[in-house]
Parts: structure tokens; sequence; C-alpha cells
């Protein structure tokens, strides 16, 4: 049996991450594939369970953002082929139920991990690739990979942050979080012609890639005085619109506070012991709309861009190692010495 190198978190102490040889993936369902993965990368809510704040049952296998070439398919499989280059979501869904349909294939009726084996990793198994896989134009550019694998998850999400934000012409949209997430809500609100876009930061190096991306203006101050100075910078109103990216108590209150009445919050961190105050919310006006993003629904259309190199979503990727030092990608994040990392599998 063929072996590989994976990403395995023993779940024996927060911050334990290891390399190991494990097999490679087989068929297991008609519907799989098997990727050869060119690159991953390590994703913000990776570090949930890497700092003890998210119980791992035993060993995991870790990663769910992906590209590569696959390599095998099921006998079910028709819409991928051996030897295409696609970009995976991180959810696997059929995209035929009525709610992929509407566009919601996150929610998918059978939802599952569209990394199934992990995609930390040289070799991944998809379960129901021809719903979960796009396949790009052609083999990309190596130029073009980070962007791509930035589409797998970060990109798309902070997309529908601000498409869940109603993010549009003519409006004023606030970022609550600064990490790749946030960073590429930015772009995304650029994309759909935000007249203002304001980003909460506190580190230079971010706030440089925000204004890159697209960003207006930069608010320093959190909590109450970032609520308070969104308020000065939109005439004491608020903004129409706001991404928030990080998944706190504080971030969330935050992102509610600093949007005017009638105006819509695209929330996409992933929630954690966060609790709204009913009769505030009630009385606020407020949309809400969030949670895990249906990235496939967008995929097709960031691909385009990317391709077309209308867009370049690979700057969040800050600093790039390979597969053996996944340890230190995990701690150069959770130490901040990092926006986000590049894992190398070759």
């Amino acid at each position: 049996m063929r072996s590989t190198r994976h990403a395995w978190s023993p779940a024996v102490r927060p911050g334990d991450v290891r390399v190991e040889e494990r097999e490679v993936p087989a068929i297991v369902e008609p519907t799989d594939a098997i990727l050869k993965v060119a690159a991953s990368c390590v994703c913000g809510s990776d570090l949930w369970p890497y700092r003890g704040l998210e119980d791992v049952a035993g060993p995991a296998p870790m990663g769910h953002e992906y590209v590569g070439t696959v390599e095998e398919v099921g006998g079910a499989v028709h819409d991928v082929a051996v030897g295409d280059f696609v970009v995976g979501s991180f959810f696997a869904s059929d995209n035929t139920c009525e709610i992929c349909r509407a566009g919601y294939q996150i929610h998918y009726v059978r939802r599952q991990p569209g990394a199934a084996t992990g995609a930390q990793s040289q070799y991944v198994r998809v379960p129901l690739a021809d719903g979960t896989l796009v396949a790009t134009p052609g083999r990309p550019d190596p130029e073009l990979i980070p962007s791509l694998l930035a589409a797998s998850d970060v990109l798309g999400t902070g997309w529908f942050g601000a498409v869940a934000a109603e993010v549009g012409p003519g409006k004023t949209v606030a970022v609550v979080g600064d990490g790749a997430v946030g960073l590429l809500g930015v772009l995304a609100a650029r994309q759909l012609d935000a007249e203002r876009i304001i980003v909460f930061s506190r580190h230079a190096d971010r706030q440089a890639l925000a204004r890159e991306f697209g960003a207006t203006d930069v608010v320093a101050e959190r909590g109450d005085e970032g609520v308070a100075r969104i308020k000065e910078l939109t005439g004491g109103l608020g903004a129409h619109s706001v991404i928030e990216a990080v998944g706190t108590q504080e971030s969330m209150l935050q992102a509610v506070r600093s949007t005017r009445p009638g105006g819509h919050v695209g929330y996409v961190g992933v929630s954690h012991d966060v609790s709204l105050p009913g009769q505030e919310l009630f009385f606020s006006g407020v949309h809400l709309h969030g949670g895990p993003a249906p990235v496939r629904r967008f995929l097709p259309e960031l691909i385009r861009l990317i391709w077309e190199r209308e867009i370049d979503p690979g700057k969040v990727f800050d600093l790039t190692l390979p597969l053996e030092q996944a340890a230190e990608a995990y701690r150069a994040m959770d130490e901040r010495r990092a926006i986000k990392v590049l894992l190398t599998t070759d």
C-alpha cells in the first residue's frame, strides 16, 4: 500500500500537531474521487481545536482547504475526470437536492466533510465528487494556485459574508476581523461595488493588505469604542452592511451595534459561545444572515475571476511551508506571525 504524509492531531494536548505516514486513501463510494493535493493550508478554524477550545475525540486528520489533480474516480463520477485540476468545497454536496439548488450546498441534506480524509496531506478522498469539485479551465500557472486554494474556503466565506450582508453599490461596509476571511470580505465588498469599506484592524501588515484589497478606512478600536468610531464615520447611523468574520461574543455584538437600522450583518466567523441579547436585537432593526459558507455556489465565478486575473486573493498567504513543517505553520498562525500559511505537498 502506498503511503502519504499527513498532518494529524493526536489530541493528546492543545498544540499537538504531527506529520505522519498514512495509507493513501482509496475509493469507498462510487461517487468518490481521489486527488493528489497540489496545495493545502491552515485555516483560522483549525486553531480552535489547536488551542484546546474545541474537543477532538481522539486522533484526527487536519485540513479542509485543497486544490489538486484528480487521480482516480469512482464509477458514478461523470463531471470530473482523471487529470482534471480541481478546486474543492470544504463540505461535500451532490449539488442537486432542493437545498443545494437554492444555493445552500453547505446545508446539503446528507452533509459531510469535503476532504473526508483530511486535506493537509499529499492525497485526499473527496466524496460526492461531481457536486463538490469544480474543474479549472486547464492546468493553472503555478502563480494562480494560492488564489485557487483561497477559493476553497476563505475567499468563498468572505464572499458569502458580503452577500449575506447585502453589500452593493452606494453602500458603506464594515468588516469585523482582519484574518484571511475578513480581508477577503474586503476584497468581495470591493468587487460588489461598495462605496466605502471600513475594516477593523490593529495590525499594520493586515491594514496594508486590506487597503490593497479595497478598504477605504481603518478603525483600530474594538468593542464599544469601535462601534462609536463607526458611528462617527457614518454620521451617527452605522454601516449599511457589516461582515462579521471572527465568531466571538465581542465581535458579534460589535457587528450588530455597528449596523444601522434596516442594515444587514453577514456573520461567517465560526461561533464560539455567542449569545445575543434578545431585546437589543429586537429593537435594533438589523437583519442577520450567515453561518458556514455555501462555497460551492460561488466557486465557478470565483475561479473565473482568478483565472482571468481580475482578483488575487492568494495574497493572504504570507508564509509558505512544506507539509512536513505543519506544526510550525500552526504555531505561526497561533502567534499571529502569519495571516495564513500555505502548505506545499511535494
